[in-house]
């Protein structure tokens, strides 16, 4: 690992004029690609103060022994050099957007002597036109259906070769869903001409070749060959079957590529809309994990650099308008860029409202799933969470393996409703069964760290509390059974008999808290790790380990320390901990919400000692009013399901001029505080 220092530039080097800089490693690897306005104040960023850079970009400079840079005379031009340099070395350091390979497409390969229709995944390939992607039941669907219209070779190299030795078609060939060039029904030229229009059909132009079909079948009714036209009339039917399964969504005339993202501090999932004639005639994604310091803007830039670039070398799909979640970086120099690849002009916008928003705001919600989805298989994979754990052990310096790890936070609205939650994970997977939440009342409800304490405090005590009840219970169940062997005759040291155990012998109490974790993770930086670390302290336990994560820079605290742990921005550890951390903070929030809603709904009866929910709910159904209830006598009360003679009393004494309700009018009902809606009357 090299020291910046010493491959650092001298700044009256650098010049001071836009261009493409690149950091290379010590066997000379491109490992970052970048471009600047001001390619020194850019490049004295990397070495102003390295120890104060984020932790990609500090592996970044440290993992380099060298950088050069390539002055260019306008940003456009350091657009398209930096582009160029980003594909041809692929740098390890760059944001990369990988595709999710979930959608296969339909492909035509147009560079066989006789074309080929068929799904396909991975890779594009030279001289093969792609359409899609499609979900995989309906590309099959609208492969089948098209083949009925033109029949185009669908089967495979062997498959082709065994027909033309054998002179007979296949299966396909005979039941008119393949022309079979393979034994000459039609020419290979004839067999083209068929590829291209399944390809143009699928290129948006349905209408021209339906119309067609309509006048041939209107013809061949002219005629009364009614046998000819059932077949067009069919063959009509399943062409509007494939045109119209994709639903117009913008205006006929509009084609636009729409993308969104949705990403969290360490991912970020792409997807757009490929609109063709206003219809959606696919869908891509992509994940990114963000090894750059790169804002929403540069994203969105990195992302039509790279998209556009690969589609119009392979596809030439580029269209006339790309809709984006937020204007990209150097918008103008990207559309001009965008522009020289499709030879007219490209117009990237932003949607306010209207369809194009409407659409864009459905892209976002593909976007949100698609990263809920690759975060949860990432969980699950069992190498993953292995090697995740060890990480955390490793960097943690920890003795004992990470078998289970508790993760907590408090959830309030300006200090009311103070609330907290415990998450349990073992083996990396979450155990939902021993997930617990915390109503933090009093002293403890003042502030974060003091609630923390609080909430850390109550766990361990119940701990504490359990695994001495598990030893007596133990002792109690050995303790009998000496004394059976004893009354036997045997040897106070023998094995009691059999029946001597079955009568004495009970299972010990299911404890809730008795299972320590051997990692403790708290949501918050140095505060709630010292608090946290406090109140095991006070209880003596001293073989649980504390972190906290820090959610504005990820930065991992230790207990007393001044400086935080950095894990890598790419670490599975740190990935996991992440996952922790907001599933602790998920359900702090779900039970504050809960709280929250009950403290908005208040009543009269709510002060009376002993009266819960559904005896509240009897007294009104019997007495259908607070203001009857308030006038009844003791005897009347008791008349009410579950109401006895304590009860009673505790009520005509809360509504007493001298109670706490007693001071109460009727104008007090229960109302729901956040509605105004009347409950009791």
């Amino acid at each position: 690992m090299a020291d910046p220092s010493s491959y650092r530039p001298q700044t009256g080097e650098i010049p001071t004029n836009p261009g493409v800089y690149r950091f290379r490693d010590p066997h000379g690897r491109v490992i970052y690609v970048g471009k600047a306005k001001n390619l020194r104040s850019r490049l004295n960023s990397y070495f102003a103060n390295p120890a104060g850079l984020l932790p990609k970009t500090h592996a970044m400079v440290y993992a380099a022994s060298s950088v050069e840079w390539t002055v260019v005379g306008s940003e456009l031009e350091s657009l398209q050099l930096e582009y160029t340099w980003i594909k041809e070395f692929k740098p390890r350091f760059n944001v990369v957007f990988r595709d999710d390979k979930t959608y296969p497409y339909l492909a035509v390969t147009m560079g066989e002597k006789l074309p080929r229709v068929q799904v396909m995944r991975g890779e594009r390939r030279k001289g093969t036109r792609y359409f899609g992607p499609y979900t995989a039941g309906a590309i099959r669907e609208t492969m089948d259906t098209l083949l009925r219209v033109f029949p185009v070779r669908s089967c495979s190299a062997g498959v082709l070769k065994r027909a033309q030795a054998s002179g007979r078609p296949c299966l396909l060939g005979y039941i008119d869903k393949c022309s079979a060039p393979c034994v000459g029904r039609v020419t290979p030229e004839e067999h083209r001409a068929l590829a291209e229009d399944f390809c143009a059909f699928m290129g948006g132009e349905a209408k021209r070749f339906i119309a067609r079909l309509e006048k041939e079948m209107g013809a061949a009714v002219a005629v009364l060959d009614y046998e000819r036209a059932a077949r067009l009339r069919d063959d009509i039917t399943a062409l509007r079957k494939v045109f119209e399964r994709n639903a117009v969504v913008l205006a006929e005339d509009t084609d636009a590529d729409v993308f969104a993202l949705h990403e969290d501090e360490l991912e970020a999932a792409v997807q757009v809309f490929h609109v063709r004639g206003g219809r959606v005639r696919g869908q891509r994604g992509w994940v990114v994990e963000k090894v750059e310091d790169f804002t929403t803007p540069d994203l969105v830039e990195h992302l039509l650099q790279q998209v556009y670039g690969e589609d119009a070398e392979v596809q030439g799909r580029l269209p006339r308008e790309v809709l984006v979640p937020v204007e990209p970086s150097n918008a103008q120099d990207l559309a001009v860029w965008l522009a020289g690849i499709r030879g007219a002009k490209v117009d990237i916008r932003v949607p306010q409202r209207g369809d194009k928003a409407a659409l864009m705001s459905t892209v976002r919600e593909n976007a949100e799933h698609a990263l809920r989805l690759h975060k949860t298989r990432r969980a699950g994979d069992l190498t993953v969470r292995s090697q995740a754990l060890q990480e955390l052990q490793e960097a943690l310096e920890l003795p004992v393996p990470l078998l289970r790890i508790e993760c907590y936070d408090v959830s309030h609205v300006q200090g009311t409703n103070v609330v907290a939650s415990m998450v349990v994970v073992e083996d990396g997977l979450p155990k939902k069964s021993d997930y617990r939440k915390f109503s933090i009342t009093g002293a403890a409800a003042t502030d974060d760290t003091a609630a923390m304490h609080d909430v850390l405090t109550r766990r361990f005590r119940h701990y504490l509390v359990d695994k001495t009840a598990q030893v007596e219970a133990a002792e109690l169940v050995a303790t009998p059974a000496v004394a059976a062997a004893g009354a036997n005759g045997a040897a106070p040291g023998a094995a009691a008999p059999d029946d001597a155990l079955s009568d004495t012998t009970t299972p010990a109490p299911r404890a809730k808290f008795a299972y320590p974790p051997n990692l403790v993770v708290v949501d918050g930086g140095k505060p709630q790790v010292n608090a946290a670390a406090r109140a095991l302290e006070s209880l003596g336990i001293d073989d649980v380990y504390v972190v906290g994560l820090a959610k504005r820079l990820e930065e991992v605290w230790l207990p007393d320390s001044d400086f935080p742990v950095i894990l890598p921005r790419s670490s599975q550890g740190l990935y996991m901990l992440q996952r922790i951390r907001d599933e602790a903070h998920r359900f702090a929030i779900s039970f504050h919400r809960q709280k929250r809603g009950k403290a908005m709904t208040v009543s009269a009866l709510d002060g009376v000692p002993g009266l819960g929910d559904s005896k509240r709910k009897a007294l009104l159904a019997h007495f259908g009013s607070v203001k009857k209830i308030k006038a009844a006598s003791a005897e009347e009360l008791t008349a009410a399901k579950g109401v006895g003679p304590a009860l009673a009393a505790a009520i005509v004494t809360h509504f007493s001029p001298g109670g706490e309700g007693g001071g109460l009018g009727d104008t007090v009902p229960a109302i729901n505080m956040t509605t105004g809606e009347v409950l009791e009357t």
